[in-house]
């Protein structure tokens, strides 16, 4: 292969090769690939999977990267392109990831409406939303991580924030898909009842059971999300983040992540003294704060405890500080797209591959999902997904 003329700045001494895997639906056409080598020319999978599902492509160029599109040859011998920027593949990466493509969606993800869920160990009804990405609709062989949010009502939407302030969370994901810099999430805003009750002791416990035993289990069974703890991730701020926190601690068989931002560790709970006293779970944990009146001591102090107890920084918890960041949504949000690298991200994620971190040990249990809502996945698909 030959690159078009256009100068380039990045080239390596050798040709570099390397496989990508693209999974998309079949019976609307056949996957190929445009390249930045040539951006008028198919590339041919070397291998499709017996189904036709899964195409295998092999890359190869002198330089550390290559930027491609997939398009879709229809039947009736149209092309069609995938929407969006140019997809970014690292030559350095092992095959281990599959891209899933969509081409007729909208590049913009979509909300659901508000959904009311009944909550028999809370005695009251959930109010939810959910964000799922671009193409969930059309690429059914896709799964992905998921996120719960508290706070939900201050994700999205000015009219439901407080103060009219938003986390701006899908802007932040289009950023960072635009980036390939991130795998996409799928989100759960969980809107906060009585704050002070149920995201500190002892009014924690109960909601703590009521998303572990009620929310998880209706979501596996109504989305496509990875069935397993390692994709299950628990997010919030300030008291949201202790909560999140006792969350994770609490039902290490459910979740394997929390993200803890701002969060006022040792104001009505004692989860500093039951890290630095209890058996360690093999869990992750996300911390953060503003500087000088964003819950910066409390913060430090139990990233240190966690430190103490073994956590390895950098591999299963992340601490940073952001000097005269404040305390309020705009805050969080500008911050949001760092905790979404440290667990989601390209790079991140292929450094943990064949690692224990991140709930990837051996597990009490799975949340089962009821009988006849299977996945539709293709085995292929799930199994490689399973493994990163």
């Amino acid at each position: 292969m030959e690159a078009t003329k256009k100068q380039r700045l990045y080239t390596t001494s050798t040709f570099l090769e390397r496989k990508l895997m693209v999974a998309y639906p079949p019976g609307k056409g056949r996957i190929v690939l445009r390249t930045e080598l040539d951006w008028d020319k198919d590339q041919e999978p070397i291998e499709v999977s017996e189904d036709g599902s899964i195409s295998t492509f092999l890359l190869r160029i002198d330089q550390p990267f290559l930027y491609f599109k997939a398009c879709l040859l229809g039947n009736d011998g149209s092309v069609t392109w995938s929407p969006g920027p140019n997809k970014l593949v690292l030559m350095e990466e092992k095959a281990q990831r599959i891209f899933y493509p969509y081409f007729f969606s909208s590049e913009k993800g979509r909300f659901s409406d508000l959904i009311t869920f009944p909550s028999k160990i809370l005695g009251r009804d959930h109010l939810l939303r959910v964000y799922v990405p671009p193409g969930y609709d059309e690429n059914t062989l896709a799964t992905y991580p998921v996120a719960f949010f508290q706070d939900g009502q201050n994700l999205f939407f000015p009219e439901e924030a407080f103060m009219g302030n938003t986390w701006e969370i899908n802007e932040t994901s289009a950023t960072l898909r635009m980036m390939s810099a991130v795998e996409d999430f799928v989100i759960i805003g969980i809107q906060s009842g009585d704050r002070m009750k149920e995201y500190t002791a002892p009014g924690y416990q109960d909601y703590a059971r009521s998303l572990a035993e009620e929310i998880v289990p209706k979501a596996q069974e109504k989305l496509r999300i990875g069935n397993h703890r390692r994709y299950r991730s628990v997010w919030g701020s300030s008291l949201g983040g202790v909560v999140s926190f006792y969350t994770v601690w609490q039902h290490p068989d459910v979740f394997g992540v929390g993200v803890c931002m701002s969060s006022t560790f040792s104001h009505k709970d004692n989860l500093i003294e039951r890290v630095l006293h209890e058996p360690a779970p093999d869990v992750a944990f996300y911390l953060d704060s503003g500087w000088p009146d964003d819950n910066y001591e409390v913060t430090m102090a139990m990233a240190m405890a966690l430190a103490s107890r073994g956590w390895t920084y950098g591999h299963n918890f992340l601490h940073l500080v952001f000097p005269k960041a404040v305390h309020d949504e705009a805050s969080w949000g500008t911050r949001l797209h760092l905790p979404m690298q440290f667990l989601n991200g390209a790079v991140a994620r292929a450094a943990r591959v064949g690692a224990q971190v991140l709930g990837d040990a051996p597990m009490k249990k799975q949340v089962k999902k009821p009988a006849g809502k299977k996945s539709p996945s293709k085995k292929k698909a799930a199994r490689v997904r399973d493994e990163i």
